[in-house]
């Protein structure tokens, strides 16, 4: 299975999405969409909208996910196997203040 993961580096919402990775023990592609406007960009192109995170799975793009949805997504697709396993932290869970300070702090504008 191929997946990129086009993240940001401090968020709620992406920290849940690695963590439903991690638990299922997927290799992902861990894509910086805040500090790489490239990046940003490709997003934005492959899913048709700017929100994020956003997750290609196999050529499958599931755009603006949590953490839990996209567990939903390869749980209903067969993709893996219902686990016991805990994650580290939430996965439907937006950022918390720290977590809004830290990307306050290197906020890039791309338009």
């Amino acid at each position: 299975m191929k997946i990129n993961a086009y993240l940001k580096p401090h968020c709620g919402w992406s920290n849940g999405v690695r963590a439903i990775l991690r638990k299922h023990n997927l290799e992902f592609e861990d894509i910086d969409i805040i500090n790489n406007r490239a990046n940003y960009a490709e997003m934005v192109q492959k899913s048709g909208q700017p929100l994020s995170p956003c997750v290609e799975i196999d050529g499958v793009m599931l755009a603006d996910v949590s953490g839990e949805e996209v567990e939903n997504y390869l749980l209903s697709n067969s993709l893996v196997k219902p686990t016991v396993a805990a994650t580290d932290v939430p996965t439907n869970a937006g950022c918390s203040d720290d977590e809004h300070a830290k990307m306050a702090t290197k906020t890039i504008r791309f338009f």
